[in-house]
């Protein structure tokens, strides 16, 4: 049997992506945004709910114990962060299981930065600003959106108010699938796929879209503010461009009781779900009990973006080595 041993990319396309990575590494400099390196290991995982983290089992002086592969370099940057960096940046090579398709790969690399003193409009300001840079044919304009109103415009749901069994009947409708289905689900399971399946399509077409206000029980690592109806919602925001979702940042969570009640709260979801608990990071725990500055920070798919920039069908075109042919 014939080995598929040849790259998933082109060579040339490969030199584009070069260009563009020198290029985003151009933009923080002129900054002063220093560039850092973490580890892919660390002693702890994400617990989100939706996302399946790989781990392994390493020898080491202490003996054998598990480490996890990072879904993101963010608790080792916000160490950094904590002992006193500054604004940093990395372009990490981060890994999530299961995530293999046009827009996905196991193994991707994550360009993320933190802003110490940003306010989160301002974080926003400036990653749009990152995207317009390397895609200088497009010309389209920069629209906020907030998540409620996106429900109401496409789905005609209040997001927050309507019931969940109301949920969960649309989101089987517009997924086609079984009530039944999604009858154990809880009500973000439902308002992701209902937002994955019909409201992120519409998304940044003709323009960059800035959807802001999300629920709290989607907060993760950031604050909670209220917005203009007194409802609590997250500070955080996500950039669309032609549908799909590129870039993910958080007015940054700074207390350490909070996000260790987080962390164990989605493990409690895990164990209910039937999912794996995964490791608490201590060391982020740490370095939050001993101060991380106010800012904001931001995950951006970088391979995504490439992709858009050169114009390619699948993330895979511009890998060098797609997880397939790893």
């Amino acid at each position: 049997m014939a080995i598929d041993w040849q790259p998933s990319a082109s060579i040339e396309t490969l030199r584009e992506r070069a260009r563009l990575m020198a290029k985003v590494r151009a933009f923080f400099a002129q900054r002063d945004v220093l560039e850092v390196e973490t580890p892919v290991l660390g002693q702890g995982g994400s617990t989100d709910v939706h996302l399946v983290s790989l781990s392994t089992l390493a020898r080491t002086d202490k003996g054998q114990r598990k480490l996890w592969l990072q879904t993101s370099p963010e608790f080792h940057m916000k160490r950094l962060l904590a002992a006193g960096s500054g604004p940093i940046f990395q372009l990490a090579k981060s890994f999530r299981d299961g995530e293999v398709g046009g827009r996905h790969n196991i193994e991707f690399t994550m360009l993320e930065w933190y802003r110490p003193q940003f306010t989160l409009d301002k974080l926003i300001n400036e990653t749009a600003t990152l995207v317009m840079s390397l895609l200088p044919s497009f010309p389209g304009p920069v629209v906020h959106y907030r998540y409620r109103e996106l429900f109401h415009t496409h789905l005609e749901v209040d997001p927050f108010n309507t019931s969940l069994e109301k949920l969960r009947l649309i989101a089987a409708e517009r997924a086609q699938m079984s009530a039944q289905s999604l009858a154990g689900e809880g009500r973000d399971t439902c308002l992701d796929l209902l937002m994955s399946m019909v409201i992120e399509p519409q998304l940044g077409q003709h323009e960059l879209s800035v959807v802001v206000d999300y629920p709290t029980s989607q907060a993760a690592l950031a604050q909670r503010h209220q917005d203009a109806e007194g409802e609590w919602v997250a500070s955080r925001f996500e950039l669309y461009l032609n549908g799909i979702e590129l870039a993910n940042g958080y007015q940054e969570l700074t207390d350490a009781a909070e996000q260790r009640k987080r962390f164990t709260d989605d493990n409690a979801e895990r164990r209910r779900l039937g999912l794996p608990e995964v490791s608490i990071d201590e060391r982020l725990l740490a370095a939050l009990e001993h101060g991380m500055p106010a800012g904001a920070g931001v995950a951006l798919g970088i391979d995504r973006l490439i992709q858009l920039a050169l114009g390619k069908a699948r993330l895979e075109d511009v890998l060098a080595f797609s997880t397939p042919r790893c």
